[in-house]
């Protein structure tokens, strides 16, 4: 049966939003991202809402989310980083949809995303953000389907066949 719901979970730049765009777009379904719907909800960027609320604060922001979101059909859905490697989150994703987690290496991820300011997790160490990634690939490994093509048309193309199978 063909899920109504894809999530694209993945660590910081690895594309779930580029490809996300994509994929709604082919589809016919609509593209919502979660850290743009937090943003829209609270008035705030994801970088003041660390600075003011704290990160627990919005870790349990990401999580109400992301259950709203997916009472809806038709959609894919972009989380964050650290929304795709929360076990809890998993679960719920696997539930309602197909995961699909867009693999990036450490270093292609600093070359995509190495000078973004408005990352609060890019203020860590090399050796902080390496170990934070290794510990996000565990969970974001429980995703159905793991899609390492570096090019967002390819990831799309192979999500969709994906699709066609499954239906």
């Amino acid at each position: 049966m063909r899920p109504e719901r894809i999530f694209l979970v993945g660590f910081m730049c690895s594309g779930k939003t580029t490809v996300g765009k994509m994929l709604s777009e082919r589809l016919g379904w609509e593209f919502l991202d979660v850290d743009e719907e937090i943003e829209r909800k609270e008035g705030l960027s994801i970088p003041e809402i660390f600075e003011k609320k704290g990160e627990p604060y919005f870790r349990d922001l990401e999580l109400r989310t992301l259950r709203e979101l997916a009472k809806r059909k038709k959609v894919v859905i972009s989380t964050g980083g650290g929304l795709g490697a929360n076990p809890e989150a998993m679960e719920l994703m696997k539930e309602k949809g197909l995961v699909v987690w867009l693999k990036v290496s450490y270093e292609e991820f600093i070359k995509r995303c190495g000078g973004d300011e408005n990352r609060p997790l890019l203020r860590l160490g090399e050796e902080e953000l390496k170990e934070l990634l290794k510990e996000r690939e565990s969970v974001y490994s429980k995703a159905h389907l793991h899609v390492e093509e570096g090019d967002p048309e390819g990831a799309a193309r192979l999500i969709i066949g994906h699709l066609s199978q499954s239906a």
